[in-house]
C-alpha cells in the first residue's frame, strides 16, 4: 500500500505566513522612514486648507459647526505607529494568497525537489506587476486630503476593475509565453510584450479619477513615486523571504546535506584502508 503525500497548502500557508509578516514590516518601516515626510507635509496642506475654510466660514458668517473644523482624533505618533501595523496586517495576509497561489501552481514540488528561490521571486514579480504597477499606472496613489468622501464607492470600484484588468492580463501573458514554449525567445517575449500593451490599453480605457488633485506637482510625484517603492519593498521582500524559508527547509535540500558528510566519511574510509592495505604488501 502507498501513502499519499502530505498536503503542501498548511507548511505553504504558514511559510507565507512568516514571510509576508517579514515583508510587511519592511515595507510598513521604509513608508515611515522614507515616505514619512511627505505624508507629513501632505498631511500640514490639507491642515492648511481646513483653516483657510474655517476662516472662509467665519468670514461668510456660517453657523458655528460649520465654522470648526474637526479635530485630531489620533495623534502622528499614533497614526506611524498605525501605519506600520497596518502594513504588517497586509502583509500577513498578502503571503496567506501568496502560499495558496505558489502551491496551486507547482503541486508537486511546491515542499521540495524544486528551485524555491526562483519560483518565488518569479511569482512576486507577476504579484508586483498584477496588482501594483499596472493598476497604479491608472490609478496613482494620491496623497492624504485628496478625494471627496462622497466619492469613496467610486474609486473603489474603479480600483477593484483596474486590479482585475491586471491580473487577467498577467495570467494571459504568463500562459501565452507557456504555449509559445517551442517557439524562439524573441517570439515569446514579443507575444507577452503585446498582450501587457493590450492590457494597459484597456486601463486606460477605464474612467478618469473623479477627484480633482490639489497638490503642488513635486509633492505629488514624489509621493507617487515612493508608493510605487513601498510596494516594490512588500513584494521583492516577500518573494525573497518565502524563497529562503522554501530552501532552509526542503524535505530533499535537507536529506542531501545529511547525506553529504556521510558519504565523505565513507570515501575517507575506504581510501584509508586502501593506504594501509599498501603499505602493508611486500615493496
Amino acid at each position: 500500500m502507498t501513502s499519499s503525500a502530505p498536503s503542501p497548502v498548511l507548511p505553504l500557508l504558514v511559510r507565507g505566513l512568516a514571510a509576508g509578516g517579514l515583508a510587511g514590516l519592511l515595507s510598513g518601516l521604509f513608508s515611515l522612514l522614507v515616505a514619512g515626510p511627505l505624508l507629513d507635509r501632505a498631511i500640514a496642506l490639507e491642515e492648511e486648507r481646513l483653516h483657510a475654510g474655517r476662516a472662509l466660514a467665519l468670514a461668510a458668517s456660517l453657523p458655528a459647526s460649520l465654522a470648526h473644523g474637526e479635530t485630531e482624533v489620533f495623534s502622528r505618533g499614533t497614526q506611524h505607529f498605525g501605519l506600520v501595523v497596518t502594513a504588517v496586517v497586509t502583509g500577513l495576509a498578502l503571503g496567506v494568497f501568496f502560499g495558496i497561489g505558489y502551491a496551486l501552481l507547482h503541486r508537486r514540488t511546491a515542499l521540495s525537489g524544486g528551485d524555491h528561490w526562483t519560483r518565488a521571486l518569479a511569482l512576486a514579480g507577476a504579484g508586483f506587476l498584477a496588482l501594483s504597477l499596472l493598476p497604479g499606472l491608472r490609478y496613482p496613489a494620491n496623497p492624504p486630503g485628496v478625494g471627496d468622501a462622497g466619492t469613496v464607492g467610486d474609486r473603489q470600484l474603479l480600483w477593484l476593475a483596474a486590479m482585475f484588468l491586471g491580473v487577467a492580463g498577467t495570467a494571459a501573458a504568463w500562459r501565452l509565453h507557456r504555449r509559445l514554449a517551442a517557439r524562439p525567445a524573441p517570439v515569446r517575449h514579443l507575444a507577452v510584450a503585446l498582450v501587457l500593451l493590450a492590457t494597459v490599453t484597456l486601463l486606460f480605457a477605464l474612467p478618469p479619477n473623479p477627484d480633482p488633485v490639489d497638490v503642488p506637482a513635486a509633492l505629488l510625484w514624489d509621493f507617487r513615486l515612493l508608493s510605487f517603492a513601498g510596494h516594490a519593498v512588500l513584494w521583492a521582500a516577500l518573494g525573497a523571504a518565502f524563497g529562503w524559508l522554501g530552501l532552509r527547509y526542503d524535505p530533499a535540500s535537507r536529506a542531501a546535506a545529511d547525506t553529504a558528510p556521510a558519504a565523505g566519511s565513507a570515501t575517507g574510509s575506504a581510501a584509508g584502508s586502501v593506504s594501509s592495505a599498501a603499505r602493508r604488501s611486500p615493496g
